[in-house]
């Protein structure tokens, strides 16, 4: 008989090798009213009986965990599409939160399903459908005609993906809040749009960014010194205006007026901007051509560093752009890299590994399909920082006493990481299920055997 930790039976709930009749009885666990473990809802294909016993679970937030599931297929959400509980149905509508790699995307749910939850009678179920981040391209397109402004709004966020009679549809709607938004999408080619947006305060900012402007319009602005550095940033600024705000005092402005994508490196150069040294580098022109390789390459080569952190945010970098950015001596650019291009180094992905460390380290050393493994025992498993020796556990051809030993490291992510690889000592394994930081990975650990899991399960109070 297993000690019981509570934390034991959650690692259980996420480990692979959990066998489908103990699966199943896990999740029918009621979990004293808050339902089975978090981690066996949101476990990835989970079999047709599982998710048939999700469905008709009596606790409430157990559906709802599974409605928000990134390991979910779509088509197994939409099945609760006509659940009777509205928290079930609007935690559907609007889908994961969070996701297991940050650069996987979560498919939509079937548009008819999205167009039933849009029909639902409960307003927190229409709503959340409509904020949702995961609907496809076309059902926000469907919603041009709806009768809910809310609806027709959601539309707008395909502007560049809806006829020409749907955009003459929305910029001509009954409702004015939709009128306005449908003008701001329309004015960076429409100066009689913009100058419409430019006499209400409310749209005023975002015309002044985007809108087509007319010099008389810009000189005027400028005169005023309103918003200045939504002006700077505007693609039809006249270039002799440009000059003019490249020199204002206020440095939010010159750094908008450094980021223009028509500058050469020897304008740029003549700025005088400062970049906040955790600044994301988010460049309009530069996220819009992410595939482009010409934007790319003006990003990427340049000695702006907002604009080397937006190019190294695209997956599309070609392999000299790639080097470049790898030798980088801005560590978001690193970062960038290490995040979102599956080609990065390995000795980027090491250096970004050891300085960021936590939870977003333990991802990249899992999870990135460039990141070592082979070697790192030896040159890690007895480096001073824990950081390092947590590595030598993904190594092949570390053995079970050297897997044991990092599972009593004084680190406790190494001990933890250790405790989750298959090759511990099963003694060391089963002890480990007792010890509070080490229950979960010990119980996630796919080389327990079943009767230990059916025992922690029996502790923890899981019918049979």
């Amino acid at each position: 008989m297993v000690a019981f930790c509570s934390f034991a039976l959650d690692g259980i709930a996420a480990n692979p090798a959990l066998p489908a009749p103990l699966l199943l009885r896990l999740i029918a666990f009621d979990g004293g009213g808050h339902g089975p473990p978090f981690q066996a809802l949101h476990r990835p294909g989970l079999p047709e009986p599982a998710v048939a016993a999700v469905l008709t679970h009596p606790v409430v937030d157990a559906r709802v965990r599974f409605a928000t599931s990134g390991q979910a297929e779509p088509e197994q959400r939409a099945r609760l599409a006509n659940d009777p509980s509205p928290k079930v149905r609007a935690a559907l509508a609007y889908g994961p939160e969070w996701t297991h790699d940050p650069r996987t995307k979560v498919r939509p749910l079937p548009d008819a399903v999205c167009g039933r939850l849009l029909a639902d009678p409960e307003p927190s179920v229409r709503s959340a459908l409509l904020e949702s981040p995961h609907l496809a391209p076309s059902f926000l397109a469907s919603l041009v005609r709806h009768a809910d402004p809310a609806a027709r709004r959601a539309a707008l966020r395909v502007w560049d993906d809806l006829t020409a009679d749907g955009r003459t549809t929305l910029l001509d709607d009954p409702d004015p809040g939709v009128r306005r938004a449908a003008a701001l999408c329309g004015c960076p080619h429409d100066a009689r749009l913009t100058a419409a947006l430019l006499r209400e305060p409310a749209t005023l900012p975002g015309a002044l960014r985007r809108g087509l402007l007319d010099r008389a319009d810009a000189e005027r602005f400028l005169a005023e010194g309103v918003h200045l550095a939504e002006l700077a940033g505007n693609p039809s600024l006249p270039a002799d205006l440009v000059d003019r705000l490249a020199a204002d005092p206020d440095d939010e402005v010159r750094l908008a007026v450094s980021l223009r994508p028509e500058l050469t490196e020897a304008q740029r150069a003549a700025i005088d901007f400062t970049v906040a040294p955790y600044a994301r580098g988010d460049v309009d022109w530069v996220a819009a051509g992410i595939a482009d390789q010409d934007v790319l390459r003006r990003a990427a080569t340049s000695a702006h560093s907002l604009l080397r952190r937006a190019a190294a945010r695209s997956p599309h970098l070609p392999p000299g752009l790639l080097r470049l950015l790898a030798e980088d001596t801005d560590d978001l650019v690193r970062t960038h890299l290490a995040v979102h291009h599956p080609d990065t180094p390995e000795e980027v992905l090491m250096s970004v590994y050891a300085r960021l460390g936590g939870t977003f380290s333990a991802w990249m050393a899992t999870g990135h399909p460039r990141f070592p493994r082979e070697g790192l025992a030896a040159r890690y498993a007895d480096h001073p920082d824990g950081i390092y020796r947590q590595l030598a556990v993904r190594d092949p051809a570390a053995g079970p006493e050297l897997i044991e030993r990092l599972s009593h490291d004084p680190d406790v992510r190494t001990r933890q990481a250790a405790t989750r690889d298959p090759r511990l000592p099963l003694a060391r394994l089963v002890e480990a299920l007792a010890v509070p930081e080490l229950a979960h990975s010990a119980g996630a650990n796919p080389a327990l055997p079943p009767r230990e899991m059916a025992a922690v399960m029996e502790e923890a109070g899981v019918p049979a």
